[in-house]
């Protein structure tokens, strides 16, 4: 792999996603850069991670309370500061949660008192913070609400839409587009580039209502189980690092992992029912 990703090179004609693709190398680890943290503010951020787990609607100044708590005297800027650079918001009731993005792209949620019945029906995206031994990165999912099955991931150093964008036509690819798609009412989402793909290829857009913390909940089980089965107990050392083992954990979780909430069987066992 190493070897691959050596051939890897900007003087090119070919652009760094054909390169990529040729050499059969994932792109996000072509990409990374050591993030310009501190190791103090790595490992803040670290705790923060872990502690927003369980703890989703604390703010700032209760992540500040909890830092105190394990050591650190940090002002309620830099929490702020590190909360937005994790992409980490409080979950509550808020008077404009539409300036997360553009009011305009933001659509309603289309999930309650619907049930779901056939893969493809529902799909639910979403974007989280993975720490690193030396750095983090962030991790985009698409989950099958009805199989709970992961139909397309990638990592990134950053929270653009393209990158979203990218793992959402990864999904369509290999497994046919869903009728609905759900997500939160980020940037990444409420934006021309994302709204503009779902409206022309006729895929319903919901979006969690305001507060909800339960609007999301099959793919924020999913980054709990990624956390703590799996990120906190092996921090990669790079890019390349993270995505080999995310790749095992993602192929553990589809195809071996039994789930209590289908039943106590595999998501590939349901999720099959599509092909």
């Amino acid at each position: 792999m190493e070897e691959r990703r050596a051939l890897i090179t900007r003087d090119e004609q070919l652009s760094i996603r054909r390169q990529c693709e040729l050499a059969c190398v994932n792109r996000s680890s072509v990409y990374y850069q050591p993030v310009v943290e501190s190791q103090e503010n790595l490992d803040i951020m670290r705790l923060i991670d872990e502690h927003y787990l369980d703890y989703p609607t604390h703010g700032v100044l209760q992540v500040q309370d909890f830092l105190k708590t394990k050591g650190y005297k940090v002002n309620h800027k830099r929490v702020r500061r590190l909360l937005r650079r994790m992409g980490v918001m409080a979950i509550y009731p808020k008077k404009n949660l539409s300036r997360l993005g553009n009011a305009k792209y933001i659509y309603p949620y289309l999930l309650k008192g619907l049930k779901v019945v056939r893969p493809n029906q529902v799909w639910g995206i979403d974007i989280t913070y993975i720490p690193m031994q030396h750095g983090f990165m962030y991790l985009t999912a698409i989950i099958d609400h009805y199989s709970r099955f992961v139909v397309s991931w990638d990592i990134s150093n950053s929270l653009d839409a393209e990158n979203v964008l990218s793992v959402l036509k990864q999904a369509i690819a290999k497994y046919g587009q869903p009728e609905i798609i759900n997500s939160d009412q980020g940037s990444q989402f409420t934006c021309a580039l994302w709204v503009d793909y779902l409206r022309y290829n006729k895929i319903r857009i919901s979006m969690d209502g305001k507060g909800r913390a339960l609007d999301n909940i099959y793919i924020e089980r999913l980054w709990r189980t990624v956390k703590q089965d799996y990120v906190y107990l092996n921090p990669a050392e790079d890019g390349l690092d993270l995505y080999k083992g995310l790749k095992e954990f993602f192929e553990y979780y589809n195809y071996e992992k039994f789930h209590q909430g289908i039943g106590r069987i595999r998501p590939i066992e349901l999720f099959k029912k599509a092909s």
